[in-house]
Formats: structure tokens, C-alpha cells, sequence
């Protein structure tokens, strides 16, 4: 008799970008509500995800291997022990696709929030999970979060898990930081400086050849509702301003040129193009395909 599964698959998929493969790997996701969005008619939001056979905000949390001439990096890290259990699975997912995080030798980061960078320490135990991998991220990240002004400022809950757990989490890669204003980061990928949801948030462009790849990183949270209503934001936006106008400068450039994009919280395995309608626009995932 066949024993019942317990619990899924990791998530694992592959995409050739050129020559370059990019792997979405899942670190599982978050449940909340949907009021920490801002600048949106929340009845119009909760409807947007009725409609979408979504009745709650599920957040996917995605990190994305990038194996190219002979390197490998990741972008992001996940969530690590810091957040729900549902979350902090990407070291399981990676040891399903064989990877081992000793063979990791970059570390992009998105930005420093604790779903992007949390994974990058095991807490418990201090260990580093990527103990050969330089650490490379914008250079206003670490200038934001390692201010002691900027943290006085902030409330409670920000200053323990966005400061604090950032600078835990990066702390031990110290001497293999590597900070960037933009340009190639890694052979076939381009910082793209989207700041707004905090002062160094970054989006990455693979390319290779004739394909071009764009993770964006936290442009949308909550894709269903920051599509339909491109100015709608999060609590947790450093400037909210600033944000909606990164968002919509992005979705302009992805749309009019029909890149692919992937995204650290769309839905695994997030790889998706956006198409303008109107004012707003609509993502169209990509379908699966077996073969690389």
C-alpha cells in the first residue's frame, strides 16, 4: 500500500535564460491580511482576490539560482528561522535540487527585509549557510539599515525585524561585502536600481544572448491587487511615494517590451510576462514545461 504524502515536493524549477539557467526555488510563503496595503480601497482589494479565488493575502516567498560561466549565485536568501512556519524552506529546496550551499559563491541581495535576507544565518547556532559566497547588494542597503538615527525613528516591531535582524544576519559576511551602484554584478546579471520599498531595493536583469529575464524583486506583494491598482503599497515601503513610482516605471518597461519577469512574491513558480489594460495591467504566467 502506498504511504500518504505529507507534505509537498520542494519547489524547484528550471529556466534557461540563453545560456545562463535560473532556478526559482521556494522558502514557502506568508499569510496576513490585507491591511497592511496602503493607498487602495480595501473592499476593492478583498474583492480583486475573491474574484481571483484568493479570499487571503498568501504571500509566495521565492529566491532565484543563477548558474552562469561556471559561477553560481544566489538572489536572496529567504526567510530563514525569523518569520511563520511556512516559511524558511529554501536549504531544503536546495538540497533537493543537489545543491550544495558551499558551492554558492555570490549572494545577491534584493534589499534587507527578513524574507530576503533572514536565510543567510542560521540564528539558532550563528553558522553561516553560505559560508563561501560574497555578499553583494546596493550600497545604500547597509548605509539604511545600519543607522542608528534611522532606527531610533522607527517603531517597535520595524526596529527588531527589519534593523536588527538585518544587521544580525549580515554582520558575519562583513568581510566579504561587496556594495554596488549598478552595472553587471555577475556575469550575465545587471543591478536595476528600484528603490522605494527601501532606499536600495534592487531588481536584477538576466541575460543571455537573446533572452532577457527580469526579477524584480518586491516590486508587487500582492501581484493581483498592485496590478490592477499599480499605486497601491505596503506599511513596510521605506517611501511609499517612491515605491509606486519604482512600480510603475518597471511594469512600463517590462510590458512595452515584453520581458519575462519573475518576482520574490509571485506565486512559485513566478515566472510570468505583464500585459498593459488601460491604466492597470494584467500577469500571465507562464506555462510549465518539462524540458530545459
Amino acid at each position: 500500500m502506498n504511504a500518504q504524502p505529507a507534505q509537498q515536493i520542494p519547489g524547484i524549477y528550471h529556466r534557461k535564460i540563453g545560456d545562463i539557467i535560473v532556478t526559482a526555488v521556494s522558502d514557502g510563503y506568508l499569510d496576513g491580511t490585507l491591511d497592511v496595503m496602503r493607498n487602495v480601497d480595501l473592499e476593492k482589494a478583498h474583492q480583486i482576490l475573491t474574484d481571483a479565488f484568493r479570499p487571503a493575502r498568501r504571500t509566495s516567498v521565492n529566491t532565484f539560482l543563477i548558474r552562469s560561466k561556471g559561477r553560481t549565485a544566489i538572489i536572496d536568501t529567504g526567510s530563514g528561522n525569523y518569520l511563520q512556519p511556512t516559511a524558511g524552506f529554501v536549504q531544503r529546496s536546495l538540497a533537493a535540487d543537489g545543491i550544495d550551499p558551499k558551492s554558492i559563491d555570490t549572494v545577491l541581495l534584493t534589499h534587507m527585509h527578513p524574507d530576503h535576507s533572514a536565510g543567510l544565518t542560521d540564528m539558532s547556532n550563528g553558522q553561516l549557510l553560505f559560508p563561501n559566497a560574497e555578499l553583494v547588494m546596493h550600497e545604500n542597503e547597509l548605509a539604511h539599515w545600519f543607522d542608528d538615527g534611522a532606527m531610533a525613528k522607527a517603531d517597535e516591531r520595524s526596529a527588531k525585524l527589519f534593523f536588527q535582524a538585518g544587521r544580525e544576519q549580515v554582520a558575519p559576511y562583513k568581510s566579504r561585502t561587496r556594495l554596488f551602484g549598478d552595472g553587471e554584478v555577475f556575469p550575465g546579471v545587471t543591478a536595476i536600481p528600484s528603490h522605494g520599498h527601501t532606499p536600495g531595493h534592487t531588481a536584477y536583469l538576466v541575460a543571455s544572448g537573446q533572452d532577457q529575464l527580469m526579477i524584480w524583486g518586491d516590486t508587487v506583494h500582492v501581484p493581483e491587487v498592485q496590478t490592477a491598482f499599480p499605486e497601491a503599497g505596503m506599511s513596510f515601503d521605506t517611501d511609499l511615494a517612491a515605491a509606486a513610482t519604482s512600480r510603475k516605471r518597471m511594469f512600463d518597461r517590462v510590458s512595452a517590451d515584453g520581458v519575462l519577469v519573475a518576482g520574490m512574491h509571485l506565486h512559485f513558480p513566478a515566472f510570468s510576462r505583464l500585459a498593459r489594460r488601460g491604466n492597470a495591467y494584467a500577469l500571465y504566467p507562464e506555462a510549465w514545461v518539462h524540458a530545459l
